[in-house]
């Protein structure tokens, strides 16, 4: 699948190698690594519509809308701070001890903050919750996981499904953050005698990702299988993580035994994770600048985007509330997991990741000339035809965007120096962006509301957008033509 036989730079000695038969994905485990991806994206996507009002409600702003823009972004802010602190930690721990445990206490986290977020009726009462989310949610821990399980024949074909869980959160998430945000006041026949919903108004959308988070928290707690088996016990590779010279020495990640090309790929497997100096590579650091700069293009234009709807329209918004804003979030993130299940595998195998990923980052170019576009039809026309065919055109374009993410991380898995070192490479990746993350969709979203107030440019957020676009193509273009290219290297 990555090393295609049309490929004339590759020597005809490796031509058995790309001959090799896909290796058919194990289910029994894959199915669950599905599953613990849906309660991070459903919490974003539940969070999503009603943010911008709950800001609002809580007074923080004092009436100026303008402000909404810098709170918002305070609360983004604050999560990927903590998670950026954490995120490199929880990998690195995840080669020694195991990634099932830590998977358990990301999971024990999104749940208790998500209470916490619904229960809060302070602005540091919601950035508290955000933090305790961020520090303990080693989500990506699942993501390396898919990688122990899998090789190069089947993680395309793995990654074709990647889109599910996202996709149910997307249609989920935004109609429950929508529809459920204010239940006593929207649904005075059911909830209108409950105290509780007029006192927390936002706890019941918040308490749906809190619920069903702690019903995959028993899913994988009683049918996950350890893709990482290590000699000593937990505590024990904990303490040696922590002194090194206590160190216990982790065997073999047991991937071979849920994957059944281990012998194929058996000189990748290493009984030893490498020390972070020596992961710091060429290929690890070109792999993680193009990442980065992805994950920041559409951080930025999903951190933009609820903001933009919620705006006044003499503001440079669309005046949407969070009901129609939910419904909007939901239907495009149906539409763009549809289309990345239907289409990303054969469009891989016809392509190739590289030029995949070169496609996507290249979009943010147009989505960005299309905010204005869209608030200057709406400020003539009013919210009507043209408008939602612009909006249309523009999540049609961000779906190109989606797919990056599944190309990267076929050439972060290429990267990684030895399997036993998967970990640590993922994570050096996830910690870079999630830094990146602390700064630039917050920024964009103040840099949105500072276009707003009167007597400034109101194209200051579409500049800084813009660049942003520009450098993610820029990175793109240091990746090799084939993950496989890196792999032949080893």
């Amino acid at each position: 699948m990555i090393a295609r036989q049309d490929d004339e730079e590759t020597p005809l000695l490796q031509q058995p190698e790309q001959l090799m038969a896909n290796t058919p994905l194990p289910w029994n485990q894959f199915w669950i690594i599905l599953l613990l991806q849906f309660p991070d994206s459903l919490v974003f996507q539940t969070l999503a519509p009603f943010t911008p009002q709950l800001i609002r409600d809580i007074g923080v702003t004092h009436g100026d809308e303008s402000q909404v823009g810098y709170y918002v972004s305070i609360l983004q802010s604050s999560y990927h701070i903590a998670q950026a602190l954490t995120t490199l930690h929880w990998s690195q721990l995840s080669d020694r001890i195991g990634r099932k445990p830590l998977i358990l206490n990301a999971l024990f986290a999104t749940a208790v903050s998500m209470f916490s977020f619904g229960l809060s009726k302070t602005f540091v009462g919601l950035v508290v919750s955000r933090i305790f989310c961020g520090a303990f949610n080693g989500s990506g821990v699942g993501r390396i996981m898919l990688m122990d399980i899998t090789d190069t024949t089947n993680l395309p074909q793995a990654y074709n499904y990647m889109p599910l869980p996202w996709m149910l959160a997307s249609l989920i998430g935004p109609l429950v953050g929508g529809s459920l945000s204010q239940p006593a006041d929207r649904f005075p026949e059911i909830f209108g005698r409950s105290e509780l919903l007029r006192t927390y108004p936002y706890l019941l959308p918040c308490a749906v990702p809190a619920i069903l988070t702690s019903m995959a928290w028993l899913v994988i707690y009683f049918r996950l299988k350890e893709s990482v088996s290590t000699k000593a016990s937990p505590w024990g590779s904990i303490v040696g993580w922590l002194l090194p010279q206590s160190y216990a020495r982790p065997s073999t990640p047991a991937s071979d035994s849920l994957a059944s090309s281990g012998e194929a790929n058996s000189e990748e497997v290493s009984s030893k994770p490498l020390p972070l100096r020596a992961l710091l590579s060429s290929k690890v650091l070109t792999v993680t600048a193009s990442y980065v700069t992805m994950v920041v293009l559409h951080r930025t234009f999903g951190s933009i985007l609820p903001i933009f709807y919620a705006a006044p329209i003499e503001l440079g918004g669309l005046s949407l509330d969070p009901p129609r804003i939910g419904v909007i979030l939901a239907v495009s993130g149906l539409a763009h997991g549809a289309f990345q299940i239907l289409f990303y595998a054969r469009l891989h195998d016809r392509f190739g990741a590289r030029a995949l990923h070169i496609t996507g980052v290249s979009s943010g170019i147009p989505i960005v000339i299309l905010f204005p576009v869209i608030n200057a039809l709406a400020r003539a026309h009013g919210v009507g035809l043209a408008v939602w065919l612009c909006v249309g055109v523009q999540y049609a374009l961000a779906t190109s965007l989606m797919m990056c993410y599944s190309c990267l991380a076929l050439f972060i898995r290429a990267a990684a120096p030895n399997r036993a070192s998967l970990g640590a490479t993922s994570g050096i990746t996830q910690m870079v962006a999630t830094g990146a993350l602390i700064i630039v969709p917050a920024s964009a979203a103040s840099a949105f509301s500072y276009s707003m107030q009167e007597g400034h440019d109101a194209w200051i957020v579409y500049y800084f957008f813009m660049s942003i676009a520009f450098l993610a193509v820029g990175t793109s273009l240091l990746l090799p033509r084939d993950p496989s290219v890196w792999e032949d290297r080893q």
